[in-house]
């Protein structure tokens, strides 16, 4: 395995680079502990602001809020998408100090959220099926995750082994004896297909982004094999308190559950609506990886739809497997009621929409020469075609 000096080695990250968001509105940089946030109070932006947990906006994993912005799903409410940082707690920090309506964490960085006291709720789940992956240079994969103790894996920033470590853990490996290296955002799969690292931290989507620039990996695959939990949509909950902003957050997920409709009706469509938004998407992907792209994360968004009660809705038994699993770890320090941090009261209004609207919508979208030449049956058949042998 290589080393290189740009990179800086954890063995069991313990302290981690934050971004503190000062109440006058200005990002600084810092080294925080996991209890050194304060909140303090900040009015919530207008218009209705969500905030990436990734640090771009330039990817076609929030492929459903493009097609409900171009649709006219979010009727009147005025909706605005932001990047953020790329540390992955940014994305609760901006909503805990009102700097940001709704966020997008995943269930560890929820959980850093819940163990600081910020005291927000999971009102949306978007992925019904665990959306991370491990990427393996070719040959050098594994299906027991077990066989990871002693082996380094890459993450594009450090609050991500808050991500890792449960799966670990949930597969049986011991967790102290996995080692992690910082990489940095957007550049940790490279470094992984230069030498260094033995794995990294990936999710669907990324798969056939990965793809496209070249980085030829293959993937233990969650959707596969774990039943965590993916990204889900936070906010205040004095915000849930608030009748009136409860109403807006109910309307605001409806668009979003609207796209999400749109887009398992009608992949090229839903891929194309996204180029348009983001032309960078469309040169980095081509139109057969974009919609590969936008299918993988579909297939996590809808997972088992007949086990649902709509889109966003969450799972009791998978979170509650979640939270006991991090709580054994020491991730959290103390119990988690499962009923005071998610909620599924806005589910009904989400998914309270005209679907056969959505899916005549869909239908009569025209799509551009290039992307109706797109193979959706040749996608499917190779679809998880570079998943670990």
């Amino acid at each position: 395995m290589k080393n290189t000096n740009q990179l800086k080695k954890n063995h069991g990250i313990s302290r981690r680079h934050f971004l503190e968001v000062t109440t006058k509105g200005t990002i600084a940089v810092s080294v925080l502990g996991a209890n050194s946030f304060i909140p303090t109070e900040a009015k919530a932006a207008d218009p209705f602001v969500w905030i990436s947990p990734r640090g771009t906006i330039e990817v076609l994993d929030d492929y459903p809020y493009w097609v409900a912005k171009s649709m006219g799903y979010f009727g009147n409410v005025e909706t605005k998408l932001e990047p953020g940082p790329s540390d992955g707690t940014a994305t609760v920090k901006f909503v805990a100090l009102g700097k940001a309506d709704m966020g997008f964490p995943s269930p560890g960085v929820f959980s850093f959220a819940i163990e600081n006291d910020m005291d927000l709720v999971s009102v949306f789940n978007m992925g019904a099926l665990d959306v991370f992956d491990f990427a393996f240079r070719p040959g050098e994969g594994v299906k027991d995750l077990k066989e990871m103790e002693g082996k380094t894996v890459l993450l594009g920033s450090a609050a991500w082994q808050a991500i890792a470590d449960p799966i670990f853990a949930a597969a049986g490996a011991d967790i102290k004896k996995i080692k992690y290296l910082e990489a940095g955002w957007p550049q940790w799969g490279t470094v992984l297909a230069s030498g260094v690292g033995d794995a990294a931290l990936a999710w669907e989507g990324l798969r056939a982004d990965w793809e496209g620039k070249g980085l030829k990996f293959e993937y233990w695959i969650g959707a596969d094999k774990s039943n965590f939990p993916a990204n889900s949509f936070v906010v205040k909950r004095k915000d849930i308190e608030n009748a009136e902003r409860n109403k807006l957050i109910g309307d605001y997920l409806r668009g979003w559950a609207m796209g999400l409709e749109f887009g398992y009706h009608n992949p090229r469509a839903t891929t194309e609506i996204v180029f348009k938004a983001m032309p960078i998407v469309k040169n980095n992907l081509g139109p057969a990886l974009g919609t590969e792209s936008q299918m993988q994360l579909a297939n996590i968004f809808r997972g088992d739809m007949d086990k649902r009660q709509g889109w966003g809705y969450h799972d009791w038994a998978s979170w509650k497997s979640y939270f006991k699993t991090i709580r054994s770890i020491g991730q959290l320090k103390k119990d988690v009621d499962v009923n005071k941090v998610i909620t599924n009261q806005f589910i009904a209004r989400a998914n309270d929409f005209d679907h056969a609207k959505v899916k005549a919508d869909s239908d009569a979208y025209k799509l551009s020469a290039d992307m109706a030449a797109v193979d959706i049956d040749a996608i499917k058949k190779n679809f998880f075609a570079n998943a670990v042998p």
